[in-house]
């Protein structure tokens, strides 16, 4: 006989409950990297963010340079502070820029740490800091989305190849480094000849911009598979071809305009521009080096700053500065903290960033340590550090 405390019937389903956790403590410090004009966290998202219960501290004129000023996080109920110290008391820090050697000393065991890792600038100790800190420790640049791609990387690709349009536009119109002419076309007059090289999102965003504005456009990509993507993206059918020498340098005599949007996986960009072809443009065309962030793709680019952009060689005028979304903080700021307020709304209410992890596998890829473990293989082969599974940890909590 079964005993009568069992029943057989429908049972009630015992759910999880989650705790929700109003007090999280978000700190947003002033960018102190060269030429960093951006900003993590706009003032409207930071609002949202208080109105969830969360402390938002701001270090002051952190959002001066996009165009945030102080009173803007103030009225949005965030909480001033006149130091970085007072900033890394925060239970998130939320920043663009790699944490900085002064940062480093400030930051307290435990914390987590949303910033870009910019792994070409960085060496063992960097990460070795981190480890002695027992941070999490999240990079922008390689966190996906439910489609697989990379929002953040793929929002600022967008942003630096329509400015580079208007970057060329500027120059090509200017008294000094251009030839007084107008980008685009008029009827009667023969259009602006734009060579781009690059199908990727920075190439399809000039693309777009230029033919926007009435330009001759011609691509070049190593990829027939990205040049077909292009013309599918575009739905128009436009000159383009893969990188051959004598094809590419009888556009180039004819250029106006050179966008160099040749993007690397394995480290720095390929030349495809010899000095010899640059020589051969016409006086006053214009080329903006997007690839600069990786070395460049044309032979005779070197680096230069938003404070000094441009230089001329062979009568060629070279706009060459990395970070080109700096060059536009408030928009590119917008972009940042679109996808950051959302993903710290479900920090709170998961309860803590391990459990927003396990329930989140885009922004997981973008861990490359959690709570003092290196996660990432890329980073552990290249600087020789020991690394674990970052799946294998989650199950741990």
């Amino acid at each position: 006989m079964f005993s009568q405390s069992w029943h057989f019937g429908p049972q009630e389903e015992m759910l999880e409950i989650r705790k929700r956790k109003n007090n999280l403590i978000i700190g947003v410090p002033l960018e102190t990297a060269y030429d960093e004009n951006r900003v993590a966290l706009a003032p409207e998202a930071a609002g949202l963010l208080v109105q969830h219960g969360h402390q938002i501290l701001v270090q002051s004129r952190a959002g001066e340079n996009s165009f945030f000023p102080d009173e803007a996080y103030a009225e949005a109920g965030c909480q001033i502070v006149y130091s970085a110290r007072e900033v890394f008391q925060a239970d998130i820090v939320l920043k663009i820029a790699p944490v900085s050697d002064a940062e480093m000393g400030l930051i307290k065991s435990g914390q987590v740490i949303f910033s870009t890792v910019a792994l070409p600038m960085q060496k063992t100790d960097y990460f070795k800091a981190l480890m002695r800190k027992k941070v999490t420790a999240v990079a922008f640049e390689l966190i996906r989305d439910k489609a697989k791609t990379f929002p953040l990387v793929r929002g600022m690709s967008e942003i630096a190849g329509n400015t580079a349009i208007l970057i060329a536009a500027e120059y090509l119109s200017h008294k000094t480094y251009g030839k007084g002419r107008m980008f685009g076309g008029l009827s009667g007059i023969t259009p602006t000849e734009v060579v781009i090289l690059g199908a990727g999102t920075v190439g399809e965003s000039a693309v777009r911009a230029a033919m926007g504005l009435g330009a001759m456009v011609r691509v070049f990509d190593p990829s027939v598979y990205k040049l077909r993507r292009l013309q599918n993206n575009l739905n128009a059918r436009i000159f383009t071809s893969i990188i051959q020498p004598k094809v590419l340098l009888k556009s180039l005599k004819t250029a106006d305009v050179v966008i160099g949007a040749l993007h690397s996986s394995y480290g720095r960009t390929p030349v495809v521009v010899s000095e010899k072809m640059v020589s051969e443009m016409k006086s006053g065309s214009v080329i903006v080096d997007v690839s600069i962030d990786q070395g460049g793709c044309v032979e005779t680019s070197s680096v230069t700053t938003h404070s000094d952009p441009v230089f001329k060689k062979h009568g060629v005028t070279h706009y060459c500065v990395p970070n080109i979304a700096s060059g536009v903080p408030n928009t590119a700021s917008y972009v940042f903290s679109n996808f950051f307020a959302p993903v710290l709304l479900t920090i709170g209410e998961e309860g803590g960033t391990e459990n927003m992890l396990k329930r989140d596998p885009g922004v997981r890829k973008g861990v490359y340590m959690l709570n003092g473990t290196l996660t990432n293989h890329y980073i552990g082969e290249n600087f020789r550090l020991p690394c674990q599974d970052i799946d294998l940890l989650m199950a741990a909590f």
